[in-house]
């Protein structure tokens, strides 16, 4: 079995509306409808995984944004 990539947020997020499209258009079998249900609730769990790395990193970035830098406020 080929080991599956990893999509980047953009393309999970791209496939998850396509996901709900598809569902809310209808006409599908109940087994192809709970397979496309499956589908979309793994990549808005991925999606949510993106975020929360987002989340983390900004929030890092803003704390050492916000600490003192020895020397670095004294222009002499």
């Amino acid at each position: 079995m080929a080991e599956e990539k990893t999509p980047s947020y953009e393309q999970a997020r791209e496939e998850l509306t396509e996901v709900v499209r598809r569902l809310e258009a209808g006409g599908l079998t109940l087994e192809e409808s709970i397979e496309l249900w499956e589908r979309g609730e793994r990549l808005a769990a991925l999606c949510e995984e993106w975020l929360q790395g987002a989340r983390v990193k900004l929030a890092a970035a803003m704390a050492q944004r916000r600490q003192p830098d020895p020397g670095g406020d004294q222009p002499f």
